[in-house]
């Protein structure tokens, strides 16, 4: 399967279960996905993430390569969609210490706008505390974030995620 085939094919729905198979059984095409994934302006962008997701469920070490640029690409996107297959992607991943500035700035935007998606919330949320995981001294900060959160911009998805991470984070806080 060739770029223009890969291009075709991920225009129908029906074709997207083939198309995970195919790239888990040959990776090398995967940076084709990747390149339609990132092209934000191409309409189909957003299958193409959607099926990078997919693939990291079963092979997420193909995934691993894409992270940076998947960072790199949050600076410009705006869709939704793409937003949220990256936060969640990024989300799953080791994040690069140098990242961290741009991801800590970026994620508490995304985190505390009632104006994003609860999903995109939710991964920018997860990304938060992965990265207190690695500055211990943001934790009582990420705390306090949540708990406003929850209280002023409360959803289903932030309550659940949100009490579990500020139960973990209150556990670690006062461990120490």
């Amino acid at each position: 399967m060739n770029r223009e085939e890969l291009f075709d094919l991920i225009l129908s729905w029906e074709n997207l279960p083939l198309l995970v198979r195919e790239i888990e059984n040959h990776p090398e095409k995967l940076s084709d996905l990747m390149e339609i994934a990132f092209r934000s302006d191409h309409p189909k962008s957003w299958r193409a993430a959607w099926l990078a997701d997919k693939i990291h469920d079963n092979r997420p070490e193909l995934l691993i390569p894409f992270i940076e640029k998947m960072i790199a690409a949050l600076k410009t996107e705006t869709r939704h969609g793409l937003k949220r297959h990256f936060l969640k992607l990024i989300s799953l991943n080791s994040i690069p210490q140098k990242h961290y500035s741009f991801l800590l700035d970026y994620c508490l935007n995304c985190f505390t706008s009632a104006g994003e998606p609860v999903s995109v919330r939710v991964y920018a949320l997860q990304i938060l505390f992965n990265i207190s995981e690695d500055m211990p001294d943001f934790k009582p900060e990420l705390l306090s974030v949540i708990e406003h959160e929850m209280e002023l911009h409360s959803t289903a998805g932030i309550r659940s995620r949100g009490k579990k991470l500020a139960e973990k984070l209150a556990r670690q806080i006062f461990a120490c």
